[in-house]
């Protein structure tokens, strides 16, 4: 049974969903991946939301460009956390999407990411934090996965000019 559910509002996000997924996998998370639209299926929004606990969900990433209004619409749906990803978009390179998942009224939480496929592998880092508290094994892949960051970074620290 899948620990994370990664939700977006058109199949034309997953390019940068897919980041998510990808985390996800490295950690050794399960997860589904679907296209629910909070503006074109409402009510498919509304029946995943409602029943996503049921179904074994521990955690949703939610994905949207534009009026981004799929996380908040989960989020208000359901009691698990949501973390939502703002999808750059062509008419405000997603500063629009940013601002409508990050400004949620006070009492409904959506944890919201950076724009774009950092804020999607960091949703997929976040939410395999998540699953982590009571999963030791995908705990101790992150602690892996830190320490490989920390490794490659140090392995790096000496910089020298090319030669012209």
């Amino acid at each position: 049974m899948p620990n994370v559910a990664i939700v977006m509002g058109s199949k034309s996000d997953w390019p940068t969903m897919q980041n998510a997924a990808l985390m996800l996998d490295k950690l050794g998370v399960s997860y589904v991946a679907k296209v629910v639209s909070a503006h074109r299926t409402p009510n498919l929004l509304t029946d995943f939301a409602e029943q996503a606990a049921e179904q074994g969900f521990q955690v949703i990433i939610g994905g949207a460009g534009g009026a981004a209004h799929l996380p908040g619409m989960i989020a208000a749906h359901t009691h698990l956390p949501v973390f939502g990803v703002p999808v750059r978009s062509s008419q405000l390179n997603g500063i629009d999407s940013l601002l409508s998942i990050v400004q949620m009224p006070k009492g409904v939480a959506v944890g919201t990411l950076a724009i774009g496929e950092a804020g999607a592998a960091n949703a997929g880092l976040l939410a395999a934090q998540v699953v982590g508290l009571q999963n030791p094994d995908v705990q101790q892949a992150i602690k892996d996965f830190r320490a490989e960051q920390t490794a490659t970074v140090l392995a790096q620290d000496e910089l020298v000019l090319p030669s012209l």
